[in-house]
């Protein structure tokens, strides 16, 4: 269980990683070709929408060909689009591979597939089992924004995108010959308790879809979604524009992938303290909160000039702080 544990954790830190890495590469793609930066960001919100509605393209593969053929096609996708990205000369190129296809190739080795593989494994554990995976989203930010930069800044963007893919595609050999007959069986007695506790007559979408509370969590999924990420996307751009240098920049925004593991565990313990309700309203002020410490950190920055960056990167970490909370209760919620 442990094994199959690490294997989902590894995969949700290459995807969530690689995905979010985008908010580095903004600027750089805007500038080299010129184009404004509400296009470019677009690739961003197509990647999100492919990945949205991959899910239950995912869901059914999964089930059908098993977890070896989903996570194998995840990093061909993810592979392939980051080489054609490399050699892209047009925005719909980009948007093709870094957006259609990097979203896809997300939701392939991301939280259905890992969802579904870990439930045959820790049954009614599966919560804190999936806790842990998404702690990845952390581990990714925090790893893959800062070699992002550093990548970038030694061998361009085009030639960072090459490492990525070619690093997505050198890990399709090993994890083709990890026992997925024996992962995919699940444990034992999990399956048998599935089974048993098996209700006949269980919900439907078409079921959920006619109750108030599908539709009262889809909006909260949906305008939290707008809210949170179309500023978090380009947080890293924000940064260097009010003076920060770029890898301090892609730094500072990686923080957030520390404290998204203790934001996890804040919002699990005031949910077992005070009630899932408030810890989740204490979530949405603590974001607002961060959003406003990031204005006044440019406005520092705009009123003093150049010589406040400290300042700066302490408020960015601070939005960092506020939206990695935020983040937790939402996914956990």
């Amino acid at each position: 269980a442990l094994s199959v544990l690490a294997l989902c954790f590894a995969l949700s830190v290459l995807g969530r990683g690689l995905g979010e890495s985008f908010t580095v590469f903004l600027l750089p793609i805007s500038q080299s070709f010129g184009w404004d930066r509400a296009d470019v960001i677009s690739i961003y919100s197509v990647a999100a929408l492919a990945g949205g509605l991959a899910a239950p393209v995912v869901g059914r593969l999964f089930d059908h060909a098993g977890p070896r053929i989903v996570y194998a096609l995840g990093l061909v996708l993810l592979g392939g689009a980051f080489l054609t990205a490399a050699h892209a000369g047009r925005l719909w190129q980009l948007q093709l591979s870094l957006g259609l296809c990097v979203g896809f190739g997300i939701a392939c080795i991301g939280n259905v597939p890992n969802s579904i593989l870990l439930g045959r494994w820790f049954g009614r554990r599966l919560p804190t089992a999936m806790a842990v995976v998404y702690s990845a989203t952390g581990a990714g930010v925090l790893i893959l924004l800062p070699v992002s930069q550093v990548l970038i800044e030694r061998m361009g963007w085009q030639g960072a995108y090459r490492v990525f893919g070619i690093g997505a595609l050198l890990l399709l050999a090993p994890l083709l010959l990890l026992p997925w007959k024996r992962f995919a069986s699940g444990a034992a007695h999990v399956v048998r308790s599935a089974a048993a506790d098996l209700p006949d007559e269980g919900w439907t979408l078409l079921g959920a879809m006619r109750h108030h509370a599908f539709w009262a969590l889809f909006s909260t999924f949906f305008f939290t979604a707008i809210g949170m990420f179309a500023i978090s996307a380009q947080v890293v751009a924000y940064l260097v524009d009010a003076g920060c240098p770029p890898l301090r920049a892609a730094t500072a925004w990686g923080f957030s992938g520390v404290v998204l593991v203790f934001g996890m565990l804040l919002v699990t313990w005031l949910d077992g303290i005070i009630g899932r309700r408030r810890s989740v309203l204490f979530s949405y002020a603590l974001s607002i909160i961060g959003i406003v410490l990031l204005c006044a950190g440019t406005l520092v920055m705009s009123f003093r000039g150049g010589g406040h960056l400290e300042k700066l990167n302490l408020h960015a970490v601070g939005y960092a702080l506020a939206t990695s909370v935020f983040i937790a209760s939402y996914t956990l919620s």
